[in-house]
């Protein structure tokens, strides 16, 4: 039974050495290093991606800016109506329309403006582009220190994996010896059952330690921000990292920081564009000039097309009727007549008629062109611009003491990463050699036991001691490789 549970545990262990069984991955490669995992993680992380998009509406604040100092804006308009007969009243003016109209209007204007705010937005837009490229950039060095630590997690994991079969192995060799010196008499029963149970410990230890790996594989999938696979050991992670004495100058480092950490960066920008906003609220008490041109055009068109013919039959026969009077009434003695004769419709003048009222929808009638030149001052608000100004102007300082207090914060973290540094450097040296008197121990007290001269609670002593040192060596030399990490991200950049 144990056999197999050992064989399920070493086949899970090396399943990821195994190229030929590994599926291959639509998304993230089989042998990830580090870069991969921060290219990755910058294409995918939703956090980060979130972050990432503020540059377009930021770039389109510049265009936008830009446009309304130097291009006017533009509108044009365009309806239809329809008015059906009947009578309306208006100052008891009774206004009667004996035929339903359609109707069709078109307008283009133009608009441009000039002030103070006009003139300060693109230096305002291109600030917050600025600020907006930092905080990007803050978001990137983050992320790459968030997945530098998960990608150590899962280094660390399969270093105790190693270790874990380390032990079961040697609990099986001492499983071995036990039964050996208990057949010829030199052991207890009490040995050989103390041995299984160290075997048992080992192989549940070796569970745990596969599972952990798994569980820290997973962690770093969701920070890349990409599906994990189905079996995640089929991913490998490729990089290795030494553990070297750190040379770097905490004069030089500070340095750095000062000039290169992104979110010190980030909030200079924003400092900027607070003050370029507090300069452009300032702009309030400049003058404005705005210009707007217009062309437009409208139709009308009865739908009884017989109705505007009619209406000039009736003025024509109104018009002849008064023609006759003034001939027969007015008309001085030896004097021609008036020819009343011209005053009828042709076939041809009723024609032009119905074509004249034939113009819905685009026949339109052209309206005059206007044009307008404006100059204006403010001179009170009711203390509303005073009051803007002032608040501008907190602004800016505000966001100046945050970048003060960030740049006392980084100077600290980037020293406090130096020093943590430097002690863990030197407390993996002390491990090492904790390490290798712990194996000097083990290989005393396993001689010990075989010939006789020991116990085997001794060589289960010695074991424990060794798998501790073992533990507290991996545990600092990652401690070291995260020292570093953490300096690398208070700084703003890549140490190594």
């Amino acid at each position: 039974m144990r056999a197999g549970v050992i064989a399920a545990v070493l086949l899970v262990g090396t399943a990821g050495s195994l190229p030929g069984q590994q599926p291959v991955l639509p998304s993230v490669p089989q042998a990830l290093g580090l870069d991969e995992a921060v290219q990755l993680a910058e294409r995918s992380n939703p956090a980060y991606r979130q972050v990432a998009n503020d540059r377009g509406a930021a770039v389109w604040d510049v265009r936008n800016a830009y446009s309304q100092l130097f291009t006017p804006s533009v509108t044009a308009s365009g309806s239809f109506g329809y008015r059906g007969p009947g009578s309306q009243t208006f100052a008891a003016v009774e206004f009667v329309q004996g035929s339903s109209t359609i109707a069709s209007s078109y307008s283009l204007g133009l608009n441009w403006q000039l002030s103070g705010a006009t003139l300060a937005q693109p230096g305002l837009a291109k600030a917050q582009l600025r600020a907006t490229d930092a905080t990007i950039d803050g978001a990137r060095n983050n992320l790459r220190a968030g997945i530098t630590q998960q990608y150590l997690s899962v280094l660390q994991a399969e270093e105790q994996v190693g270790l874990a079969r380390s032990q079961l192995t040697r609990n099986e060799e001492f499983l071995r010896l036990a039964e050996a010196r208990y057949q010829v008499g030199q052991a207890t029963l009490l040995d050989v059952r103390q041995a299984q149970v160290a075997r048992g410990q080992a192989e549940v230890a070796l569970l745990e330690a596969n599972q952990a790996v798994i569980v820290e594989k997973l962690r770093l999938f969701q920070q890349m921000g990409t599906p994990a696979p189905d079996d995640p050991t089929v991913v490998t992670l490729t990089d290795t990292f030494p553990v070297v004495q750190p040379t770097w100058d905490l004069r030089q480092l500070l340095q750095a920081a000062e000039a290169e950490n992104p979110d010190v960066n980030a909030l200079r920008a924003r400092a900027a564009a607070a003050r370029s906003s507090a300069s452009a609220s300032k702009s309030e008490w400049l003058p404005s000039l705005s210009f707007s041109a217009g062309w437009s055009g409208f139709t009308q068109q009865y739908t009884n097309g017989d109705f505007l013919v009619n209406q000039a039959r009736d003025g024509l026969l109104t018009a002849r009727t008064e023609c006759d009077y003034s001939n027969q009434a007015w008309l001085n003695p030896g004097e021609p007549p008036l020819d009343c004769a011209l005053l009828q419709l042709t076939p041809a003048d009723e024609q032009a008629i119905r074509d004249g009222n034939d113009v819905f929808p685009f026949s339109f009638t052209r309206q005059p062109f206007s044009a307008s030149l404006t100059l204006s001052l403010p001179l009170f608000t009711q203390f509303g611009r005073p009051a803007r100004i002032a608040q501008a102007s907190q602004l800016a300082d505000d966001a100046q003491q945050q970048v003060e207090a960030r740049r006392l914060q980084v100077r600290t973290d980037v020293s406090q990463a130096f020093y943590g540094l430097r002690a863990s450097y030197q407390a993996v040296a002390i491990q090492e050699t904790n390490r290798q008197a712990a194996q000097e121990q083990l290989r005393l007290a396993t001689e010990r036991y075989r010939v006789g001269s020991g116990t085997f609670f001794e060589l289960l002593d010695a074991q424990l001691a060794e798998q501790r040192a073992e533990a507290d060596y991996i545990n600092a030399t990652y401690a070291y490789h995260r020292a570093i990490a953490t300096l690398e991200a208070a700084v703003g950049r890549s140490l190594r």
